[in-house]
């Protein structure tokens, strides 16, 4: 598997906007989730082995997050023409079978993710009540055959400390996964092409 990371986001930047298509066919924007305690962005799809790793635990952790009032969003970004498993219809079978609580959008431009600067699935953004950013990296040190727990700790903690009130942390580590399977032609400048050494 080719590993990507995370670009790493600067902290304190804004919540970029969005405003796309949801699996249950409601348009799903940024607005929506104004008066949450927190946001986490999650750019994931569906086919991708490091997301299947963890989709368990994503739905228990979306369900967790969401009864604490942090709203959550997933967004897939993949090109469709190379992908088809990613399309928006298997997306809508995914969510189903995986026991998503929270949307899961398409970003059939990818001009979402070129915003978010996301580079890898599953890519992990959290906003604070402002939707201001205060943690971007992996959901914990668990990858497909490493052996690691998957227990969501590097998450977990950075809610924690949101819920707190208290400064970010200063240690987060990129999340690792496969590269968003860009559009040809589409690429975004911060797209390298080489994998990431983990």
């Amino acid at each position: 598997m080719v590993k990507t990371a995370s670009t790493m986001l600067p902290l304190g930047t804004d919540a970029p906007s969005f405003s796309l298509p949801n699996v249950d066919g409601r348009t799903v924007s940024l607005s929506d989730f104004a008066s949450a305690k927190g946001l986490l962005v999650i750019f994931m799809c569906n086919h991708c082995p490091f997301v299947k790793h963890l989709r368990p635990a994503l739905a228990v952790f979306g369900r967790e997050l969401q009864a604490k009032g942090i709203a959550v969003v997933a967004i897939s970004s993949n090109d469709v023409a190379t992908h088809p498993g990613d399309s928006l219809a298997m997306m809508i079978e995914e969510h189903r079978s995986a026991g998503y609580t929270f949307p899961y959008l398409f970003d059939e431009t990818q001009e979402v993710a070129k915003t978010y600067k996301a580079a890898c699935t599953p890519d992990f953004y959290l906003f604070d009540g402002v939707q201001s950013l205060v943690y971007r990296g992996q959901f914990d040190a668990s990858r497909p055959g490493n052996g690691k727990p998957i227990d969501g700790a590097d998450l977990k903690l950075a809610v924690e400390t949101l819920l707190a009130g208290q400064t970010p942390l200063i240690e987060q580590r990129p999340s690792i996964g496969c590269n968003i399977k860009w559009i040809a032609g589409n690429e975004p400048d911060y797209f390298t092409g080489v994998s990431a050494v983990e």
